[in-house]
């Protein structure tokens, strides 16, 4: 995981901190991969987006305020952020060890599994964090 300072703040599309949400971005999502001719990498990025929208509504969206998502195509794939309203020096994510019978816990390792490696925190004007991650075909 990487933490980096963002110069920029990419267009973004704010959802419900709700499962309603979450399954609503999903869909966007993969209907954005299919106009950039990624769909192939819709069940990898569906699955990023949910566990990264899910641990901020859980654990880093204040009462009442909404998700912020971006996706951003990249080389070979697509970058997906999620911003939240709490800062990284208040509670930047990390995986934990949970054991695999556990019903939570396992939703960043998942992350770091799926994206090789490539997502991180980044800090954003305002207010909150950006935490992204890269989506990519194996021979991006």
């Amino acid at each position: 995981m990487a933490t980096t300072t963002s110069p920029y703040l990419p267009a973004q599309i704010l959802w419900p901190a709700t499962p309603r949400g979450v399954h609503q971005a999903r869909h966007s999502l993969e209907r954005q991969l299919a106009e950039w001719d990624l769909a192939d990498l819709a069940p990898t990025a569906g699955l990023v987006l949910t566990e990264l929208m899910t641990n901020a509504a859980q654990h880093a969206t204040a009462p009442g305020r909404r998700t912020g998502v971006s996706i951003l195509p990249t080389p070979g794939g697509v970058r997906i952020e999620v911003h939240d309203s709490v800062n990284v020096e208040e509670g930047a994510p990390t995986p934990t060890d949970a054991p695999t019978t556990a019903e939570r816990g396992r939703g960043l390792t998942l992350v770091d599994a799926l994206t090789t490696h490539q997502w991180g925190v980044t800090d954003r004007d305002g207010p909150g964090k950006i935490v992204w991650a890269l989506c990519t075909h194996p021979a991006a």
